[in-house]
């Protein structure tokens, strides 16, 4: 099973990603993540990438490619991928179709989160993160125990130079331009649902696994028809 969640920054894609692949047991493929992680190591990607993401700008194709590449091919026991931050465009799409074609698999579901604008840049502007061990943190719903400082490790928080307000807008303009395209794209292949992100993390959650216990159990039932 590969699944995918499309929306934009500040959707809640990164919540929802931990929540099912820990439900379904499905290996989480967060190029987000693993990106800035790269940057803070300062890694070869890191140094190479850190630029385009300051300026809220996409990481060329080729970089992602090989990033999700190694990803999937680390092997798991899990039941499967969810990919979260791939693709971002059209020609990413293909080259992911491509890529699982190659490996027997193809894309399952593709779950669209839809957020409010306003809401998006109230949710992005006030995160804040912990450099170390790389907890987030919210300065209106998911406050530190202690202002500013981790609760686990007791380092100073940061703001993500692309969590500014004006980097914010930036990347959500680019969303609207280059990722967009992407619904039509899976929309044409029947693969696309619609989700209602603008409420909780949990609502979220229950309009998402009820489509994917629903394509689970057809499958199921499908596999049981062509035995006999």
């Amino acid at each position: 099973m590969v699944i995918l969640l499309i929306g934009p920054p500040g959707a809640g894609k990164g919540t929802q990603v931990d929540r099912l692949s820990q439900h379904y047991c499905l290996n989480k493929v967060g190029t987000g993540d693993i990106l800035r992680q790269e940057v803070v190591k300062r890694s070869e990607l890191g140094v190479k990438v850190e630029g385009y993401m300051k300026k809220g700008k996409l990481v060329p194709d080729d970089i992602i490619v090989d990033v999700v590449t190694r990803r999937m091919d680390w092997g798991s026991n899990c039941r499967g991928y969810l990919l979260d931050g791939f693709p971002r465009t059209k020609k990413q799409a293909q080259m992911l179709d491509h890529l699982l074609k190659e490996r027997g698999k193809k894309i399952d579901l593709v779950f669209n989160i839809e957020v409010s604008e306003p809401e998006l840049i109230r949710r992005i502007s006030g995160r804040r993160v912990c450099p170390k061990c790389f907890r987030l943190y919210h300065i209106d719903y998911n406050k530190p125990r202690v202002d500013e400082l981790c609760d686990y490790c007791r380092t100073p928080l940061i703001q993500r130079e692309d969590d500014r307000e004006e980097v914010v807008r930036k990347r959500l303009t680019l969303y609207r331009e280059e990722t967009k395209p992407l619904l039509q794209y899976y929309r044409r292949q029947s693969k696309l649902v619609d989700i209602n992100g603008n409420g909780r993390a949990e609502e979220v959650f229950r309009q998402i696994s009820a489509y994917i216990d629903s394509h689970l159990s057809y499958n199921s039932h499908s596999n049981k028809a062509e035995l006999k």
